[in-house]
């Protein structure tokens, strides 16, 4: 029974130590609190709120009896948005409860219940904190006068109401003089307040005298000394911006972020500086515009920007979700709904593509822009729909709508060509030219409808132009040796400009091809055999060309 007794003794005496123990870890985890609270009441810095309800949350689990870590608590996570004004209120009469006599729990819990409109119980919890503490009530008088004051202009208020509030709000500023907490708070305000100034005003001076790199310097030196990340951090960001410097900017802003995860202003300037200097970094981009939707819900411009981002990742369905929530916010925005027609395309829904186009173009913000689209939209008729007529009449619609497009004029040709009708063809690649004579790709599509019309001589000098304004250009050519070659007989002189096309172009399969006839025909057959291999192994790649006919050529060649 003695042994007994004594291992009794023993446990308590480690118990007693345990709980001394994890007291005295509580109280330094919630001096850790304090700190990072006092600090984000001085920069307003996330990480700091971010700590602050850790370590208070780390104090209630090792000593639940501290009634500070309650109300301090309340008012960081109803500031952050995560408790509701019930459960602030809550919390604070917690601490009421495990003290009655602090001062702090009845002046956060009046506080609490003032933002609830409770107006009377609010005033009772602010006279209870000043009776417990008279002569340092400064907070608690002022606070309750302008709760007074408010009190007056949303009731009808009776005249000792208007005298209390004069009271406690004279009784409170006289009293701030000697309550410690406040002034303490005050002067550190005002200390960091000046030492921020102190260096943005040096910071700017150096910006005005473009001294770049010193003010980057300064705000950085600045930053770590104030905590003021998002000012100073923006600051450089900015100033790398303006000095091509975008990989310094790019690390600033992330810095801002770091701080401050929701700063909107630096999530649409990191957005924006990625999409303009680092375009593969699409992940990047997208979690800033995501961040953004969710400060800015409502914002179609952010979902404009998304889609674009997940089509260049070639991601067209969240593109599709993201324009279609776009234009859920801006229903005739035109521009959303080109967008959308583009991401349906890839998904290779072109009657919904074709409806988006139309309305794109009925709204018409500006010609030039419009016109643009009548060309997609044609675009769509013609090789998708296969309806030359329809696209026909939108190249012309963009045509009439920017007279200075060679496009549209190219685009009127090239569908009139592929129904044979190349006078029409022909006057279209005409009136290209017309717009720009140095269109080279012009010469040469109107080279071809010459010649398709058996206007050879036309047709070389077509072509000759193209290869004068681009030198050079393998189609042109290419397609210049085949009237030397078939039309001329000029076997020679079409080899020459053969190989002057796969010289420009090695990948060139029909070129190849057309070298290889050459050859056969001048009874070369060995180099004829060599192009027609060259011919068949790009045309794996390329698909430009019959391989069968290739295959009989190559064949024949060599029969008895």
């Amino acid at each position: 029974m003695i042994e007994q007794h004594k291992m009794d003794n023993t446990g308590d005496t480690e118990n007693l130590d345990d709980l001394k123990n994890r007291k005295d870890i509580a109280i330094k985890t919630l001096e850790k609190a304090r700190i990072y609270h006092e600090k984000y009441l001085l920069r307003c810095n996330s990480s700091d709120l971010e700590n602050a309800v850790n370590y208070y949350i780390q104090t209630i689990k090792q000593n639940p009896e501290i009634p500070e870590t309650y109300y301090r608590l309340a008012c960081l996570m109803f500031e952050n948005g995560q408790i509701s004004l019930d459960s602030a209120i809550e919390q604070c009469k917690v601490a009421v409860d495990i003290d009655p006599e602090n001062t702090n729990a009845h002046l956060y819990t009046g506080y609490f219940l003032k933002l609830a409109r409770d107006f009377d119980a609010a005033e009772k919890e602010f006279r209870r904190a000043i009776k417990i503490n008279p002569l340092n009530a400064a907070r608690p008088r002022i606070i309750l006068a302008s709760m007074l004051y408010e009190k007056i202009n949303k009731v009808k208020p009776a005249f000792t109401d208007f005298l209390r509030m004069v009271y406690y709000a004279c009784s409170g500023c006289l009293s701030f003089l000697w309550d410690f907490a406040s002034l303490k708070m005050m002067y550190k305000n005002i200390s960091d307040d000046a030492m921020v100034f102190m260096y943005k005003t040096y910071g700017g001076f150096l910006e005005k005298i473009k001294n770049s790199s010193m003010a980057v310097a300064t705000y950085d030196v600045a930053a770590e000394n104030t905590g003021r990340d998002e000012y100073f951090y923006n600051r450089i960001g900015d100033i790398c911006i303006k000095e091509h410097a975008p990989e310094i900017a790019l690390e600033a802003y992330k810095k801002v972020l770091e701080s401050n995860p929701y700063d909107r202003t630096a999530l649409i300037k990191l957005a924006t500086l990625i999409q303009t200097h680092f375009p593969d970094n699409h992940d990047e981009a997208i979690d800033c515009y995501t961040k953004l939707l969710e400060i800015e819900p409502d914002n179609d411009k952010v979902y404009y920007e998304l889609g674009h981002l997940y089509l260049q990742k070639n991601e067209s369905l969240p593109a599709v979700n993201a324009f279609s929530m776009a234009l859920e916010k801006d229903e005739e925005n035109p521009f959303y709904h080109n967008s959308m027609a583009f991401a349906l395309v890839q998904l290779e829904q072109y009657d919904d593509a074709i409806e988006h186009y139309q309305k794109a173009i009925n709204i018409n913000p500006d010609p030039y822009w419009t016109s643009i689209v009548c060309q997609a939209l044609g675009s769509v008729y013609m090789e998708i729909k296969n309806n030359p007529e329809a696209a026909i009449v939108l190249y012309q619609t963009a045509a009439v709508l920017n007279p200075d497009s060679e496009e549209s004029q190219i685009a009127i040709g090239d569908t009139y060509f592929s129904i044979e009708d190349y006078d029409n063809a022909i006057k279209a690649y005409c009136d290209a030219i017309k717009i720009n004579p140095e269109n080279a790709k012009a010469y040469c599509k109107c080279g071809m409808a010459l010649w398709e019309k058996d206007y050879t001589e036309e047709a070389i000098v077509a072509y000759h132009k193209a290869i004068n304004l681009n030198p050079e250009y393998a189609i042109a050519y290419n397609n210049l040796g085949v009237i030397y070659l078939d039309d001329i007989g000029n076997t020679r002189e079409a080899i020459s400009l053969f190989e002057k096309a796969v010289l420009s172009n090695s990948n060139y399969a029909l070129a190849y091809f057309n070298l290889g006839r050459a050859f056969a025909i001048l009874g070369e057959n060995t180099k004829a055999a060599k192009y027609f291999q060259q011919s068949l192994d790009l045309n794996s790649l390329t698909n430009e060309l019959d391989e069968e006919d290739i295959l009989y050529r190559l064949h024949k060649l060599f029969e008895v």
